[in-house]
C-alpha cells in the first residue's frame, strides 16, 4: 500500500483530463488534491475583475504579490480562495484559462506561486496536477505521470465539459485555442511544459478517464 506521505505529480497539456484524474486518484488514496492551474486561473479572474492587463508584466506582478491565494480541501472537493473569497466556480471558463497561460510566462509570478505550492505539499500525502509539477514544483515527487492525448480528443473533452455545465462551446475554436495554448506552454522560457525524464507517459486518447485512474492506482499500489 502506498505511503500516506507520498507526493504524486500529474502533468500534461490543456484539456487532457488532469483535473478529473487527479481528483479521482486523490480521493481513492485519501490524499489532499492540489490543482496548481486553478491558482493561475484564479489570478486571471482577479485581473479581469480589476481590469488589469496581463500583458503589462509590472502590473501583473504587483497584483499577484498583493493577493492572498489559498487552496483548501473541503468535503472531498478543492476550494480556491482569492483574498478570502471562494472563486472555485468562477474560474473555469476559457477566458481565465487564457489569462492563466499568460501569467505562466512571467518568471516572478511562477516563482511566487511555486513557493506557495511547495508549502501546501510540504507534508506529503498529496496529488498535485499542472504543467510543471514533476519538473519544477516537486522534482523529487515519489510518482510522476505525464498525461497526453491528441488535440482533437482534448478539444472534444473540453467541449463536453462545457456542455455538461450548460455552457456553449465551438469545437473548432476550442481546438484552435488548445493549439495556441500548447505552443505558448511548450515554448515559454520559464518552466515550459514537458515530460520529466522519470515520469511515466500515459497516452490517453483512446482511454476513458476511469481507465487512466485505474492504471495510475495500479502503478502506485504495486510499488
Amino acid at each position: 500500500m502506498v505511503s500516506k506521505k507520498a507526493v504524486i505529480a500529474i502533468d500534461g497539456p490543456a484539456g487532457v483530463g488532469k483535473t478529473t484524474v487527479a481528483k479521482a486518484v486523490s480521493k481513492k488514496l485519501g490524499y489532499a488534491y492540489i490543482d496548481t492551474g486553478a491558482m493561475y486561473r484564479a489570478l486571471s479572474w482577479k485581473a479581469f475583475r480589476k481590469k488589469i492587463c496581463l500583458e503589462d508584466k509590472r502590473e501583473a506582478i504587483k497584483m499577484v504579490r498583493a493577493t492572498r491565494i489559498n487552496l483548501r480541501n473541503r468535503g472531498g472537493e478543492l476550494k480556491v480562495y482569492i483574498d478570502g473569497k471562494d472563486v472555485t466556480n468562477k474560474i473555469r471558463s476559457p477566458r481565465f484559462a487564457e489569462g492563466a497561460s499568460i501569467l505562466g510566462t512571467i518568471p516572478e509570478v511562477r516563482d511566487h506561486l511555486v513557493k506557495i505550492q511547495r508549502r501546501l505539499g510540504s507534508s506529503g500525502g498529496i496529488v498535485a496536477e499542472g504543467r510543471d509539477i514533476g519538473t519544477i514544483v516537486f522534482p523529487g515527487a515519489d510518482y510522476k505521470f505525464y498525461l497526453d492525448a491528441s488535440i482533437k480528443e482534448r478539444a472534444l473533452r473540453r467541449y463536453r465539459e462545457l456542455k455538461a455545465r450548460g455552457e456553449e462551446g465551438d469545437l473548432a475554436q476550442l481546438e484552435k485555442a488548445i493549439r495556441a495554448r500548447d505552443r505558448r506552454d511548450r515554448t515559454r522560457e520559464v518552466a515550459p511544459l514537458k515530460k520529466a525524464p522519470d515520469a511515466m507517459l500515459i497516452e490517453s486518447t483512446d482511454m476513458s478517464k476511469k481507465e487512466v485512474v485505474d492504471f495510475i492506482l495500479k502503478i502506485i499500489q504495486k510499488s
